[in-house]
């Protein structure tokens, strides 16, 4: 079936005991057992499942082409599940622009448990291959990247990773299965914020990991999750699960908005560079045409004039609103260095704009009044 489809359907089968064509929500924490102390109608606590998450787990699965999913309260959560399969003396790679929670994650919990740790430029293959070593159990990949918009090549990295016996991990919270599917390049587990896209409205948090094939993997991240407990409530569950039926038609609805937008910045004389793949001028055009369908509804730029002149930009603007976050309905735009700390390699000029569902022509029309004072 096809992406849209199955975003509607799996996980979401009519209720057999009343009709409802949407889901009940199960709050229950615990379930009742047979008179034997068996579990046959598979739920026993709410912390090791329940029926509300396991439909949308089932979804996400499906959306993303792989066999099983775990989810978690919040993005953080999903990427600290994956990293967590690693052990004292074990190596991962990671690029040098990541999520900053990542990386923070990397530094300040793997490293202290006798993780070893290496951030490359994972848009250099020669870096990714140098970085690798017999210690190397883990190569994570984000691309597009957060805020600069860089391309890995996700086939030839996983080459390089399997040549080495590590596991290959793709946050894919920018593309979504919409745009990108790293499965077919080859990763073994793909990650989201499903506080993203996925939720798509602001009003939830929410992460997950894909696992591409059952077996020891899978059961391990599924070990992991019922014993570290940060797990979805079922409210959150249910809202997710809502909002994955209407994600193809957002993304695409706001990726159409996003090349617009993009275009018109890099015409601005005001503008000293636009990161967007779609546009032919990025370096990685070529690359994400091979392994993106579409290139996703974030864009970042930057002013002319140098940090000062970005936040006021961004003061100017009425329509786009200023705040942390992405994928949601609304259009939102942050300047990203200043929250990202120490280690940030964001330019200080750098504004990072998560486009809505609002019209182009009135976001164009708020950019460019902004950019005219």
């Amino acid at each position: 079936m096809k992406l849209e489809t199955l975003s509607v359907h799996v996980g979401r089968d009519v209720d057999p005991a009343t009709g409802a064509v949407v889901p009940p929500i199960h709050l229950s924490t615990t379930f009742e057992r047979d008179p034997d102390g068996e579990f046959s109608r598979g739920f026993t606590y709410a912390r090791s499942d329940n029926p509300t998450r396991r439909a949308l787990e089932q979804c996400l699965a499906a959306l993303e082409g792989g066999t099983d999913a775990t989810t978690y309260a919040s993005g953080s959560a999903a990427s600290l599940a994956v990293l967590s399969l690693l052990r004292p003396g074990d190596h991962v790679l990671a690029p040098i622009e990541v999520f900053h929670g990542t990386a923070k994650q990397v530094r300040d919990l793997l490293g202290p448990m006798g993780v070893a740790y290496s951030f490359v430029d994972m848009t250099n293959l020669y870096a990714v291959r140098d970085g690798l070593t017999e210690r190397t159990k883990l190569v994570w990949i984000e691309t597009p990247s957060n805020p600069m918009l860089n391309i890995s090549d996700i086939g030839t990295i996983a080459e390089l990773a399997h040549g080495r016996g590590a596991l290959v991990c793709v946050d894919n919270t920018f593309a979504t299965p919409v745009w990108q599917r790293p499965f077919e390049h080859g990763a073994d587990l793909v990650m989201h914020s499903s506080t993203k896209y996925f939720g798509g409205h602001s009003d939830l948090m929410g992460g997950v990991v894909v696992v591409r094939e059952r077996g020891e993997l899978a059961d391990r991240l599924r070990e992991y999750q019922w014993t570290a407990g940060s797990v979805p409530s079922p409210f959150d569950s249910w809202l997710l699960r809502r909002s994955l039926t209407t994600l193809p038609c957002r993304m695409q609805a706001q990726t159409r908005t996003a090349e617009e937008i993009a275009r018109f910045l890099t015409k601005h004389p005001r503008i000293e560079r636009v990161m967007y793949p779609g546009l032919e001028t990025h370096p990685s055009h070529a690359l994400a045409c091979k392994q993106m369908s579409g290139f996703g509804a974030v864009l970042s730029f930057c002013v002319r004039g140098g940090r000062d002149e970005a936040f006021a930009v961004a003061a100017r603007l009425k329509l786009l609103t200023r705040a942390t976050s992405l994928g949601g309905v609304e259009t939102l735009i942050e300047h990203r260095a200043s929250i990202e700390g120490p280690h940030s390699v964001t330019p200080q000029n750098l504004l990072r704009i998560s486009v809505g569902l609002e019209h182009a022509d009135d976001l164009i029309a708020d950019l460019e009044q902004a950019l005219a004072d």
